[in-house]
């Protein structure tokens, strides 16, 4: 389940409080004060076998007793009473419950574990939602409902706050209270029993009371359903996140680095990056993300102009904005001369803008219309230091008019102080201006807003199309399947790279020698220098044995390399039994950089692509970013960038830049891997080199599993789908491929559009569209294929000529569907062949109905769906709109 029946929960007709109490500090007692307190117009009623009254209304002994059905439980009762007392509530009406109790199996409990299944198999035929177990309850502002043992109601607001933690809540509670910070709901999840992270983005994302959403987050039970919410919710509005367990080891004990470089939390990172979320590290930043969020300012890159009236603020601003997510921005020429026309003479002619102690308010004005106005910059940090001689207040009044013609420009502020600075916080604050106490407060937010864009646009980034070929899958399953049918759970070196190869990764030629004079015969063979390494199943990293022998000349420094190995790892390794020899030829590229690749699983999100700086002393260099799979270029680059070897790779001194488009691709067909061969539990690629020709493989290792289910099921976003790419004919006897949607079809749904009769165009979107931007038609090209499906059809040209598509509702109940055909298609029965192929498409995943918006002058269309069974009936929201529908 997700939003089915949350609106019982939010907004209930009645609510019942079964355990209510009269005893003073009971939970009971405590709840049926905030609930009554609260001002609920709706009625409440309380349930308690003991009681005959309660805070002066008449009590009910049994749930049965209730006169009026409820749409909303409190229950506040013993672990093993819950079953039955949700099973009554359930026969009787009831849609969602508060459990509060504790002790619904923690750590290893069996008893409280099957009390807890108990509960949710009494719910389930109801369909009736739990809130909990162990939680606080929850608390919603806006509908005056305080279901919950909170200490205090908060202030009404339009932050929505979801926590895993009840003494999270309370604190937070207590901590935004003092601050004036209101919300619009507080939401204790508890044991997540039924109601979860992801059922809750759903339903916060379409809720017109919450404009940010903030998560304390401890761990996630259902990784896909959280990604595909939280990608969805972060979409329309802000998402801000504070993960517990920053510094747990995450990582249990790992044959490759792979597995033991990514750590759960760096794991989570990604995931939260991934869904278009920010994560923030503490508390206080919390408040500060979601304010600067919600003030509705986006930026387009992260250069950051100071402007001050002290030079000192101006340098602590550039000293934390040297750490935090940004950078100093420039002054081109023309903003050089407005401010040496506006500023006294020795103004510091560069950026921090020092406009000096005695600055005027119109100084102020005129400075900042001519940082805006400069595209050497993203945003305006502006800074104002108390004196004696100038006018904090008029200051920052002048600010706020220059914000009158601009209501959403990238400007924060810094008042410093306390006395007048205070109040002239509260105006910004008001206005909905960012404001700040101290400069790096500020330099902070302004990091926040930088990475929270970055994560919004990799969301909307239309990735370059595929530039290599489909790989051998066949080939590299039976490499794969062989080692499992032997017994074995790591791949040879050589069975390895054979692997790596089948997905066209370069790798360095590699032989395999039985004995040492088998190694000197093939290094003679294969071109000399050549490095040797010990072909072993028993060790995992061949140079902490001694294993690897490099730059060797001749054939009988190869021999005698050999016999050193074997006596190394009967020294160092005497359980390894030694199986022989790898031989290949020694790489000479001295611009490469040594890199790592590969693949590690991660409990909760599954499958995860590593990528840092590689060698032996990868663990040691700590040098690494994790992202989930699927990967496509843009998504690939990003990951390269957040590490440090990045730089290097951009090349430096004599240094030339690397092949980064072989890199990033690199990356892609791991992820293309990792999805084909779900038997694949770890993979190292160390090193792999990579410079300005390229990369190559020196050295992999693959650990693998029986495979427990196939591979894009472990994966917490589902990959594209390929096995729905099929040949369908039209009525003139072409062909045309129809499959799912890419995220770089993109400027093909704009040429669809453009070389469409405009009167197409209106009846497809329901209006005039002057043109197709770049959001709109990248939201239509990436989609979340767990929710959403869309079916292009392509000519043997590549050009796009339809597209239909179904976006199902959370519950996979029922879908909306949209469907256009390229105007010179038309009449080729092109637009029912769609149709009919994404309602099989509807069936095959269970949803009960699909339904459109037509206009009432596209006959055409109406006529079509009446031929598919579509019952069709006037809109109740526009007379100029039919409704179709089809049950399945």
């Amino acid at each position: 389940m997700t939003t089915r029946n949350l609106d019982a929960l939010f907004h209930p007709s009645a609510i019942a409080l079964v355990g209510a109490s009269n005893k003073p500090g009971s939970i009971g007692a405590v709840i049926a004060e905030n609930l009554f307190e609260a001002g609920f117009p709706g009625p409440i009623l309380t349930v308690n076998a003991k009681e005959r009254v309660l805070r002066s209304s008449l009590n009910h002994a049994h749930v049965n007793d209730l006169p009026i059905p409820v749409d909303l439980a409190v229950v506040t009762a013993e672990p093993d009473q819950v079953p039955q007392i949700i099973a009554d509530l359930g026969a009787k009406g009831c849609r969602a419950a508060v459990v509060t109790a504790s002790a619904f199996g923690e750590g290893a409990k069996l008893e409280g574990t099957e009390v807890l299944q108990r509960m949710l198999d009494a719910a389930k035929p109801h369909l009736l939602r739990i809130l909990g177990p162990n939680c606080i309850g929850f608390i919603s502002t806006g509908a005056r409902i305080n279901a919950s043992v909170a200490h205090l109601m908060p202030a009404k607001g339009d932050v929505a706050f979801v926590t895993q933690s009840r003494t999270m809540a309370n604190a937070v509670l207590d901590w935004a209270s003092a601050r004036g910070i209101g919300f619009s709901h507080v939401i204790s999840l508890g044991d997540k029993g039924d109601i979860d992270f992801g059922d809750l983005l759903d339903y916060l994302a379409l809720d017109n009371t919450t404009r940010a959403i903030l998560l304390y987050v401890e761990s996630i039970t259902d990784a896909r359903k959280f990604m595909s919410a939280g990608r969805i919710a972060a979409r329309t509005k802000p998402v801000v996140v504070i993960k517990a367990g920053r510094s747990a080891a995450g990582a249990q004990a790992a044959r490759s680095h792979t597995g033991a470089l990514a750590g759960a939390d760096l794991v989570y990172d990604a995931a939260f990056r991934r869904a278009g979320m920010l994560r923030v590290p503490e508390l206080r930043e919390v408040f500060e993300a979601i304010t600067t969020l919600s003030s509705g300012i986006r930026l387009h890159g992260d250069r950051l102009a100071i402007l001050t009236n002290g030079g000192g603020a101006g340098v602590l601003a550039v000293d934390a904005l040297e750490v935090a997510d940004g950078r100093l921005g420039t002054l081109d020429a023309a903003t050089l001369s407005t401010l040496d026309a506006a500023l006294p003479a020795n103004w510091s002619r560069a950026n921090p803008v020092n406009i000096h102690a005695n600055a005027p308010p119109k100084r102020y004005a005129e400075a900042l219309k001519a940082l805006l106005a400069d595209k050497g910059s993203d945003g305006v940090l502006v800074l104002n230091c108390p004196t004696a001689v100038t006018d904090a207040k008029g200051a920052a009044d002048a600010v706020l008019e220059v914000l009158e013609t601009r209501p959403r420009a990238p400007v924060l502020t810094c008042w410093l102080g306390e006395s007048a600075a205070g109040e002239v916080r509260r105006k910004f604050a008001a206005r909905r201006v960012p404001t700040y106490e101290t400069p790096d407060e500020a330099v902070r937010a302004f990091g926040h807003l930088v990475a929270y864009q970055r994560n919004q646009t990799l969301l909307m980034e239309t990735p370059p199309a595929r530039t290599f070929e489909e790989p051998d899958r066949a080939e590299a399953l039976r490499i794969v399947q062989g080692v499992l049918a032997a017994g074995r759970k790591a791949l040879g070196e050589f069975e390895a790279k054979a692997v790596l190869a089948a997905y066209d990764i370069p790798v360095v030629e590699t032989r395999i020698a039985a004995t040492p004079e088998d190694a000197g015969r093939i290094a003679a063979e294969m071109g000399l220098p050549v490095v040797v390494k010990v072909l072993s199943h028993d060790i995992t990293h061949k140079s902490d044995v001694g294993g690897v022998r490099l730059d060797l000349h001749t054939a009988a420094a190869v021999e005698a390399a050999c016999r050193d190995i074997i006596a190394s790892v009967a020294q160092k390794r005497p359980t390894a039994r030694v199986d022989g020899f790898t031989v290949q030829q020694m790489v000479r590229r001295p611009n490469a950089q040594e890199l790592i690749a590969g693949i590690a699983n991660d409990p909760t999100f599954g499958p995860v692509v590593l990528f840092g700086q590689g060698g032996t002393a990868v663990e040691v260099i700590g040098d690494r970013a994790v992202a989930l799979p699927p990967l496509n270029g843009v998504l690939a680059r990003e990951m390269i960038s957040r590490t440090r070897v990045a730089k290097l790779l951009a090349g430096y001194r004599d240094h030339p830049p690397a092949d980064m488009e072989a890199v990033a691709s690199t990356l892609i067909k791991i992820a293309e891997l990792l999805a084909d061969l779900p038997q694949i539990a770890e993979l190292d690629i160390n090193p792999l080199l990579a410079d300005e020709n390229g990369v190559i493989v020196l050295d992999a290792r693959i650990v693998v599993n029986e495979a427990s289910q196939d591979g894009t099921k472990r994966f917490a976003i589902r990959p594209y789908p390929p096995e729905h790419v099929k040949q369908i004919p039209l009525s003139d006897g072409a062909f045309v491929t129809l499959r799912p949607i890419r995220p770089e079809d993109e400027p093909g749904l704009v040429d669809v559009v453009r070389r469409s009769d405009p009167q197409d165009v209106r009846m497809r979107f329901l209006g005039s569209v002057k043109d197709f931007p770049h959001l709109m038609a990248a939201r239509l090209s990436q989609i979340d294929y767990d929710r959403e499906m869309a079916f292009v059809a392509e000519e043997t040209s590549g050009d796009i000529c339809g597209v239909v598509r179904i976006i199902a509702d959370p519950d996979n109940d029922e879908a909306e569907y949209a469907i256009m055909v390229r105007s010179d298609m038309k009449g080729k029965g092109l637009g029912y062949r769609l149709m009919t192929e994404i309602l099989d498409h509807a069936r095959s995943r269970g949803l009960k109905r699909v339904f459109g918006d037509v206009m009432r002058e596209n006959g055409p269309m109406l006529h079509m769906a009446e031929d598919l069974g579509f019952k069709v009936a006037p809109s109740s929201e526009d007379p100029s709109v039919m409704r179709v529908v089809i049950a399945l």
